[in-house]
């Protein structure tokens, strides 16, 4: 009997683990929106980004090109509480950081040797629809640059 009466309470914790991130306003498909996207040339820019569920975690996939113009995707699994999880396909990254900070804004930083490459924020408009990234860190060349990316939710 303690043994059902475990198993039971067990599923419950990870069925509301994956409720509770699958009503998170990041999860689902974003699609670059370039007229309200501010990326300096030569900026790497993020055309696909997906959130989804991954048991008590979420998963990142990220699709776009890199700042030579060159096609570039990344993953990342991980929780929304700040700690390091390993980047896999990012050659400027290899570990990335989420925070969520508010209902729908979230602070990130990706990281290279434990130093930080770039540092910004996510933000979810009201109605769910549009996803803001605002980014700060080194080009290509090792000059500060921002990026503003814009996303419409799919």
């Amino acid at each position: 009997m303690k043994l059902k009466t475990t198993l039971a309470v067990l599923a419950l914790c990870i069925a509301g683990s994956i409720a509770a991130y699958a009503s998170d306003p990041n999860v689902g498909s974003w699609k670059l929106n370039d007229a309200k996207s501010k990326v300096p040339a030569g900026a790497p820019k993020n055309n696909t980004v997906t959130y989804t569920a991954a048991g008590d975690q979420l998963k990142c996939v990220v699709d776009g090109v890199d700042g030579k113009g060159q096609p570039s995707h990344n993953e990342w699994t991980g929780k929304f509480d700040g700690k390091d999880y390993p980047v896999v396909g990012d050659n400027t990254a290899d570990a990335r950081s989420i925070q969520k900070i508010g209902d729908r804004k979230y602070k990130l930083a990706n990281k290279k040797g434990g130093k930080v490459t770039l540092s910004g924020t996510i933000e979810i408009s009201a109605d769910g629809k549009t996803r803001t990234l605002t980014i700060e860190g080194a080009g290509a060349d090792g000059k500060k640059m921002t990026s503003t990316q814009v996303y419409d939710k799919q």
